[in-house]
């Protein structure tokens, strides 16, 4: 095929295309796609609720399923058990509302498919509604990005498995994150090397970029993500409490749900004003705060390819985040002052360490985090000239660019 032939290719997300990490990945190809010339359309699951108006395609290149209306009443389920909106588990919905699901998101499909009659399908997590679009229309060539939440849910729901795999099996090509998460892949789902492609993910250098930094009184730091377990926060929150100078201030952005959130907040309040509560914000928002904090920390359990450190670097931050396999690959060999890199805890399930390590898990927190404060009044403005190809390798521009060889690749081997 051509190579600047245009193509039209229908997104498909099974969750809210404005939140979380693979919201914004989809957003991203969207832009950059518009910007190449290709036409877009989009499916995506929504709660009923939710305002969609600010989202990147106009009224008519869109198809939503609603959740919390119609047959799905039920909040919509996340790829991840806590998400920073209100959801449903996988793992606890009935057998009938599975097929409820299933059906919704098919007759949408074949709405859309029937409208746009696309030339590809680009989805989203190697999961239900990916393996259901394979199914319903075997002869689009279908490429899937993963993006590490759905390889976490076919581990532990072992009762989708089989469904799960009847479409996946049949992808054309999937779009990994990183080296090891391809080799996850191959081992789960039993795809052949060759059919996986490693694109990784980007950040907006339109919004994330160096800039002047404030005086370090206090030392601003900030961390992004959802309020959860999973991502290390009560931790992370705990160990701030041991540190009473020098001075520094916290940007806690994000949302969550249920207990954990609260037990997050209730941990932040203790901290007094000290700690700065955003609640979930726009890109364009988050970016400016990372371009006036001095350190990101990130203490997560578990990412795919953790986005937030690309941005938090392009904005000049000094990094104080766990040993993640994906962090490592973004880094990889890297030594430099502004990263401290903290060593992960045995774990008992995916979001809570042996009782006996977590004192020692806060430590090596403490640890990192006072590291980079004193380091930031030694040098509030670090010097990224040594990593800038690195970081410049990973903006969505020259992912897109990757996965645009890959929608060529699969359209012309239809």
């Amino acid at each position: 095929m051509n190579k600047f032939k245009k193509l039209k290719i229908l997104h498909l997300l099974s969750q809210r295309p404005d939140s979380t990490g693979s919201g914004i990945y989809i957003q991203a190809m969207i832009r950059e796609s518009e910007a190449w010339g290709h036409e877009n359309f989009l499916v995506a699951g929504v709660q009923a609720d939710h305002c969609t108006e600010t989202f990147c395609l106009t009224q008519d290149r869109h198809f939503f399923v609603n959740f919390n209306a119609g047959g799905l009443l039920y909040n919509i389920p996340g790829m991840s058990d806590v998400m920073p909106y209100k959801s449903s588990r996988f793992c606890d919905l009935s057998e009938k509302q599975i097929e409820e699901y299933e059906n919704a998101f098919s007759k949408t499909l074949k709405k859309a498919v029937e409208r746009f009659e696309p030339d590809i399908i680009h989805s989203h997590h190697l999961w239900i509604v990916t393996s259901l679009a394979k199914r319903l229309f075997p002869e689009i060539p279908l490429i899937t990005s993963c993006h590490g939440s759905d390889l976490r849910q076919f581990q532990n729901c072992l009762h989708l498995r089989k469904k799960v795999l009847s479409g996946c099996s049949q992808i054309d090509f999937v779009i990994a994150l990183s080296k090891i998460q391809k080799k996850e892949i191959i081992r789960l789902y039993d795809l052949c090397s060759e059919k996986i492609i490693v694109a990784g993910a980007g950040y907006n250098d339109r919004l994330f970029h160096v800039s002047t930094k404030p005086a370090p009184y206090p030392v601003q730091m900030v961390y992004a993500g959802k309020l959860s377990n999973a991502k290390g926060l009560p931790w992370f929150l705990r160990a701030l409490g041991t540190i009473s100078s020098p001075a520094w201030q916290l940007h806690l952005i994000g949302s969550g749900t249920g207990h954990e959130k609260e037990n997050c907040l209730n941990l932040a309040h203790k901290l007094g004003n000290r700690v700065v509560i955003h609640g979930p914000l726009s890109q364009e928002n988050l970016a400016e705060i990372m371009r006036q904090s001095h350190i990101l920390v990130l203490p997560s359990f578990y990412e795919g390819l953790p986005l937030v450190i690309l941005e938090g670097l392009a904005s000049g931050c000094r990094i104080a985040a766990t040993m993640l396999p994906g962090t490592k690959e973004i880094l990889e060999d890297f030594n430099a002052d502004f990263i401290s890199l903290i060593k992960i805890p045995r774990l008992r399930f995916i979001d809570q360490p042996y009782e006996e390590d977590e004192k020692l898990f806060e430590e090596n927190i403490r640890d990192a985090v006072l590291h980079q404060i004193n380091e930031t009044l030694r040098c509030p403005q670090i010097d990224l000239s040594s990593v800038q190809d690195k970081i410049d390798s990973f903006t969505w521009t020259g992912i897109f660019k990757k996965v645009q060889d890959v929608y060529y690749k699969a359209a012309s081997a239809s």
